[in-house]
């Protein structure tokens, strides 16, 4: 009985068990050597004689090499790299819902780490008077006070995150006539939950054939992913330091070596 070790351009298989001795054969993309435990070998492609053959190779990045990713993770949704350590996407249709909910929330974080840090850096380089971020919630502004402020985002959101769910149960039907108000569907073609597009939310026409935007959606996820990260740092930032990002960044260039996390961390907890 004999154990082999198949490699194919670093890709690793474990074949179990069959009689055969020789030294490679090709495959349709690449060329793969066989190394011999003990036994025999084979010409062309192996021949399973004394059993069933065990397969395991590595078919695509997951995000710890060497991990086989769960099976319901197949790498056919955008950005996915095998990462559920919980199991949380195990029912299909809580991940469908996790999809929606990464997307929502990636798309909030990359718009609110841009708000931050481009009305901070209006803030500290004195273009405008503006609070910091954190407290520009408890502001007073002259357009409208803050119960109207909040009751026209209650109303705006709510609709918003209302068509966003219809669209959801029904894919395609928020982009069909009498679907909006004065007839704002025609701005939107409803291509697929969670990308609407249309020339009101995709008007350089980037991921017109959404089926084959594979390569649109991980760019967009892999960045909305990093601003949650980055978002998660700007709260704990401010919570530690009382700052904007703008003004810890300026205090670590102006003495970098003992202006750092490090310093920051001990001098909050002393």
């Amino acid at each position: 009985m004999a154990i082999i070790t198949l490699t194919c351009n670093s890709k690793v298989s474990l074949f179990q068990p069959f009689s055969s001795n020789a030294a490679s054969f090709g495959t349709n993309s690449s060329h793969c050597h066989v190394r011999s435990v003990a036994g025999t070998s084979c010409n062309g492609r192996p021949e399973d004689r004394a059993g069933r053959a065990v397969v395991r190779a590595q078919q695509r990045p997951t995000w710890l090499p060497g991990l086989d990713p769960p099976p319901y993770l197949d790498g056919t949704l955008a950005g996915d790299f095998g990462f559920d350590p919980l199991g949380l996407g195990e029912d299909p249709e809580s991940l469908r819902w996790y999809v929606q909910a990464e997307l929502v929330h990636a798309r909030f974080a990359m718009a609110g780490v841009a708000g931050i840090l481009f009305t901070d850096l209006l803030r500290v380089t004195g273009i405008r008077d503006l609070p910091v971020w954190y407290e520009a919630g408890a502001a007073k502004y002259q357009i409208a006070n803050a119960q109207t402020l909040f009751i026209i985002q209650l109303i705006l959101m709510g609709y918003a995150e209302t068509k966003r769910y219809m669209d959801y149960i029904s894919p395609g039907s928020q982009g069909q006539e009498g679907s909006f108000f004065f007839g704002m569907e025609a701005a939107l073609e409803g291509l697929e939950p969670g990308y609407p597009g249309g020339p009101l939310l995709n008007p350089l026409g980037l991921a017109k054939d959404i089926k084959n935007a594979h390569d649109w959606k991980l760019k967009e996820i892999k960045n909305g992913r990093l601003a949650m990260v980055a978002m998660l740092g700007i709260f704990v930032q401010a919570s530690v330091t009382h700052a904007g990002p703008i003004n810890n960044l300026v205090e670590h260039l102006s003495d970098p070596w003992h202006r750092t996390i490090i310093q920051t961390l001990a001098n909050s907890s002393s």
